[in-house]
């Protein structure tokens, strides 16, 4: 579980209560239903609109991935990829055909190379794989990102639609406090949503997508690097540049 997304928002809510707490006795005052309904129901009505609804869903599934796995080590892969060259000049580049991989890109990667594919054709094809890649998570970051959008522009229609009924009732002047009250709240929800939930998972999303890329892309140029030298120290060498070079681990010529 990503430990720090989820403790972001769950202090990022509960500082928010607290200072509810903290400023108002009474909680009841920022609770409203019918500016629950237009913010959340507005938001996803319009996400509905804009996004498919499969990709709505996808973008759902993605964030709860998101929360519930650990973010992937391109270091880790940078030493299996290594493991996987000391394999291959040791077995023979038919050996990568069966190697135990639970990343379906890998396991591509590794079956062309063991059939001795064409090096330009393998690169090609492993980046039409990570443009493709690119293409759907920019669209599941994308639907947060409209929903970052939407839920403030709700809450200011709902803060609107408010203010009309409190304006159509000026005879009555003690209904004006409690009614521009209500009013606001609409927009109180559209930017907790947005600044608290939308916002930060497609920040998060997007944050993903380049350390996933990354490691597709170190598994692109090793499989070309093994397949160009089939040398440990050159492909520990091509591989390396892909993390700052206080983090490189020494090559480590196991061999």
């Amino acid at each position: 579980m990503d430990f720090a997304s989820f403790i972001g928002i769950i202090s990022g809510l509960a500082l928010i209560i607290s200072a509810i707490f903290l400023g108002s006795s009474d909680i009841a005052i920022f609770l409203n239903i019918p500016g629950i309904m237009i913010v959340i129901g507005g938001t996803i009505a319009a996400t509905l609109v804009t996004f498919q609804f499969k990709d709505t869903m996808s973008a759902f599934r993605a964030a709860f991935i998101v929360f519930s796995q650990d973010k992937q080590n391109p270091q880790a892969m940078i030493a299996t990829m290594l493991q996987i060259t000391k394999i291959a000049r040791r077995e023979g580049l038919v050996a990568l055909s069966r190697v135990d991989a639970d990343s379906p890109f890998l396991k591509r990667a590794m079956n062309m190379a063991s059939d001795a594919s064409d090096e330009d054709y393998i690169r090609k094809t492993l980046q039409a794989d990570i443009d493709s890649l690119k293409m759907r998570h920019y669209v599941i970051q994308d639907v947060f990102k409209k929903m970052g959008l939407y839920a403030p522009a709700f809450g200011m229609l709902g803060t609107l639609i408010g203010l009309i009924q409190m304006l159509a009732q000026l005879d009555n002047p003690e209904s004006i406090g409690p009614s521009m009250a209500v009013a606001l709240l609409t927009t109180f929800y559209g930017s907790l949503l947005s600044t608290v939930i939308f916002n930060p998972i497609a920040g998060k999303l997007k944050a993903r997508t380049i350390l996933e890329i990354q490691t597709l892309e170190i598994i692109r140029d090793g499989t070309v690097s093994l397949l160009g030298s089939n040398n440990y120290l050159a492909v520990y060498e091509r591989l390396s540049s892909y993390v700052p070079a206080h983090q490189r681990k020494p090559a480590g010529m196991g061999e």
